[in-house]
This record gives structure tokens, C-alpha cells and sequence, in this order.
């Protein structure tokens, strides 16, 4: 009976946490709903119709959207490649004895802590600008004629910028679960004739699968919602050569005043990640069972 009565008021007492929870989850998502199958345009106030699925059918059929859905995909398999093999570079690097070490992980660690709306306007300005950027200016004193990143290589140039403020994520985790491995493992592995290469493929690798994993499904949250990075330095374009998903929903929505096919847009948007997150567990799932 006291288990009964522990449990229940365990319920009772985060019964509010959930139900706010639930509310602030449900009902925008259902308002969202509810828009996506209207025709509702913010200028022109009180002429919102019904159209059923007729939001959803010219959004999957714009060719914006499959541009949108292929840049998204390009940028989170870029950013996760860029920050899983560079994180582990790095957290090995880390791992070793020098002087100074505390304050290299500190700098390392640093990036991730800056604004992604900052983190954008200095590379844009101070780095990438072909003007009076860093890289321009490396480029003249080379002789070398300066490169436009955001106008030629614009999706390429985002996705640099978002490794880099994920870098820093992925190296702290990965040196935690590099710093968890038996070195006694290591010695025996070396003493009986492995070179590093071999320790590294056969031993670490195998022992960092996990955290990879863990990298890999937290990242591809966020960078399903990349935004703020677009939205400082490239604008989506040109053209739509830089638009992903958010973006995409956000000229829908904000630009164009189409809030009908914007909320279409994000209810896609929600399926596609859902679906992702969905496979990504399992994968974690398998993964923690091995």
C-alpha cells in the first residue's frame, strides 16, 4: 500500500511539469496543423479559406524543396564528417602529455560557447570577405587572386562555419571516452607487437563507437534547424544554393506571408526529422546492446 501511495503521489507532484510540457509541445504543433491547411496569407487578413492538402502538394512540388532537402542533407552529413573525424583527431591529440594542456582544451572548448549569430558575422566579415577578409588579405600577399567563399562556394562555406562551433562539442566528448580507456590494453596491445595504427583502428575506434554515436544523433538534431548561420551570411542564396529546410519555411512563412504553406512546410519538416531521429535510436539502440 505505501508503494501505491509513493507512487501516485510521485505522480501528483509531476503531473504539472508534464501537462506544461504537453501544452507547450501540443499546442503549437496543433495550431500548426490547423494553418497548414488553410489558405492563410497575412496580407490579406480575414480571407482565410480551407484548401485541404493543397499547402502540402505545392510544397513537396516546388523545385525549392527538393534544393532545400538536398542542402540540408549535404550540410548535416558535412558537418558530421568534418566534426567526428576532427573531433577525434583532436580529443587523440589532447590526449597526450604536454605543457600548456589545460589551456589548449579551454581554447579548443571555446568556439562552442560563441553565439551562432556572432560566431557567423566574423567569419563573414573578418575571415571570408573578399575584400578586407583574413584570407583575402593571405591571398594578395601570395599573389593569389582572392576567392569569394560565400558567393562561390556558399553551402561549402556554411558548412565549414557550423563545424566549426560543433568541433569543440564533439572533441569534449570524444576525450572523455578516449580518457575512459584501459591503458593497461594499450602496453599489452604495443608489447606484443601493434603499431599505432593498429592500436588506433583495433582499440580506440572500437571503444569510441559509442560516444560516436552519441555525437552523431546530437548533432543531427541541431543541424537539422541550422538557421541563424544561413540567415547572417548567405541569405539562402545565391539563388536557393544555400536554402535548407528551415530557411525554406522561414521564406514561406516570413517573406512571402504565406503562413498556410509555411506551417505545411514545417509539418514536413517535423516528419523528415522525426524519421531521422527515429532511425538514429535504433542505431544507438543496436549499438549500446553490442
Amino acid at each position: 500500500m505505501a508503494t501505491k501511495a509513493s507512487r501516485a503521489a510521485a505522480r501528483l507532484m509531476i503531473s504539472p511539469a508534464v501537462l506544461l510540457l504537453l501544452g507547450w509541445m501540443i499546442v503549437p504543433l496543433s495550431m500548426t496543423l490547423y494553418f497548414s491547411f488553410l489558405r492563410y496569407n497575412l496580407l490579406m487578413p480575414g480571407m482565410e479559406e480551407f484548401t485541404g492538402w493543397t499547402n502540402y502538394r505545392f510544397f513537396l512540388t516546388d523545385p525549392a524543396f527538393t534544393a532545400a532537402l538536398w542542402n540540408t542533407l549535404l550540410l548535416v552529413g558535412g558537418v558530421l564528417l568534418i566534426t567526428t573525424v576532427g573531433g577525434t583527431l583532436l580529443a587523440l591529440l589532447m590526449d597526450q602529455p604536454f605543457w600548456g594542456q589545460g589551456i589548449v582544451r579551454i581554447l579548443v572548448i571555446a568556439p562552442f560557447f560563441v553565439m551562432p549569430t556572432v560566431s557567423a558575422l566574423v567569419w563573414k566579415n573578418m575571415f571570408m570577405n573578399p575584400v578586407n577578409g583574413l584570407f583575402a588579405h593571405l591571398a594578395k600577399f601570395f599573389g593569389l587572386q582572392p576567392y569569394d567563399f560565400l558567393a562561390q562556394a556558399p553551402l561549402g562555406s556554411i558548412i565549414f562555419i557550423v563545424s566549426w562551433q560543433w568541433l569543440p562539442f564533439a572533441t569534449l566528448i570524444l576525450l572523455t571516452a578516449l580518457q575512459s580507456l584501459d591503458q593497461e590494453q594499450l602496453e599489452a596491445a604495443e608489447m606484443d607487437g601493434a603499431g599505432p595504427l593498429s592500436r588506433f583502428f583495433y582499440i580506440m575506434v572500437p571503444h569510441l563507437a559509442r560516444a560516436i554515436t552519441v555525437v552523431i544523433l546530437i548533432q543531427t538534431i541541431f543541424l537539422l534547424s541550422v538557421f541563424a548561420e544561413i540567415l547572417v551570411t548567405t541569405n539562402g542564396g545565391p539563388g536557393v544554393a544555400s536554402t535548407n529546410l528551415t530557411y525554406l519555411i522561414y521564406m514561406q512563412s516570413l517573406l512571402q506571408f504565406d503562413v498556410g504553406g509555411g506551417s505545411a512546410g514545417g509539418v514536413v519538416a517535423i516528419i523528415l526529422a522525426n524519421i531521422v531521429a527515429i532511425f538514429l535510436m535504433r542505431m544507438i539502440g543496436k549499438n549500446l546492446e553490442a
